[in-house]
């Protein structure tokens, strides 16, 4: 939102002189000197899982080195993608790529770190690893019985995100099932955002769910390994870890303006360091996971223009 300072209607009131104080508001100053810009803002909505993996920690940041404030909200991937396509938004976060059709086709999509689907369960549940195929079967219905799996002799329950192009429901059809039409189990219990799915996992022990790795790490809750492997951040930026996707920043076109200020400042080494601090992948140390992603892509076949477009 822009102000502007109407001195002809000012000089016609009583004026109360502030020490200090200009046009908009007080005078402040970063660490780095820049003036706060009062005139100008960024509106940022998107998935949760992007706003804890980055989004929240450069915001700060970028405020505090050029003085403009970004707005961040939430409201899941698809309004992220669909907000910057429409125009409504400045800049979408997302942890799904666009899909192709005419409410994402101005979406513009730019890959500015990595994420990895993991399951959770309770902290009180023995079990800790799964096999690809089992984890796949629990959430098909397959396998309903936690002693199966090398658990106690209790009913899994699953916990599932609605609908087919949520952030978390999208890419686990793509990554888990490899097939974006599968359905979860229909016992499946269903939330509309990773959240409140997260906190369910915290308090019930026999239930199952999946979402992304950087906002799991951050609850109370345990990570499963998959086939003997841990989603910590070493096996994510090397591809050890199977079901790795890219987190995006979105805008309408390709970026430009305010937007695009706040872009690269994302993909600058300071943007870049700070998303490492966050225990989220970057770009540099996952450099060479893009080639298995695109073959996973292709696979489906996903065109690169959209889970990958150039300007």
């Amino acid at each position: 939102m822009k102000s502007v300072c109407r001195l002809g209607v000012v000089m016609a009131m009583i004026v109360v002189l502030l020490p200090h104080a200009g046009c908009g508001g007080a005078d402040t100053a970063t660490s780095g000197d820049v003036a706060a810009r009062t005139d100008v803002s960024i509106s940022w909505s998107g998935c949760g899982i992007t706003k804890k993996a980055f989004v929240d920690r450069l915001a700060v940041a970028y405020e505090a080195e050029t003085g403009i404030k970004v707005n961040v909200s939430g409201g899941g991937a698809t309004k992220g993608v669909r907000g910057a396509d429409a125009g409504t938004i400045d800049v979408g976060g997302s942890c799904r790529h666009r899909i192709e059709g005419p409410e994402e086709d101005a979406a513009f999509g730019t890959i500015v770190a990595w994420d990895a689907l993991v399951a959770i369960v309770h902290p009180n549940n023995p079990v800790s690893n799964l096999s690809g195929d089992q984890l796949r079967s629990i959430l098909l219905g397959e396998i309903t019985n936690w002693r199966d799996v090398g658990g106690v002799d209790a009913p899994i329950t699953v916990l599932a995100r609605n609908g087919k192009i949520s952030g978390v429901g999208r890419m686990t059809r793509e990554l888990i099932f490899r097939d974006p039409a599968t359905d979860y189990t229909p016992d499946a219990l269903i939330y509309s955002s990773s959240g409140p799915l997260e906190q369910e996992v915290e308090g019930v022990e026999t239930v199952i769910g999946v979402t992304g790795v950087s906002s799991a790490r951050k609850r109370n809750v345990k990570i499963l390994s998959l086939n003997g492997v841990a989603p910590d951040y070493e096996n994510i930026a090397r591809g050890a870890y199977p079901h790795v996707r890219p987190l995006y920043l979105f805008t309408q076109g390709p970026p430009s303006g305010e937007a695009k200020g706040f872009l690269d400042f994302a993909l600058s080494p300071e943007g870049q360091a700070l998303i490492k601090a966050e225990g989220t992948v970057n770009l540099e140390d996952g450099s060479g996971l893009m080639p298995s992603y695109a073959a996973k892509m292709q696979a489906l076949g996903i065109s690169e223009e959209v889970w990958r477009p150039t300007a």
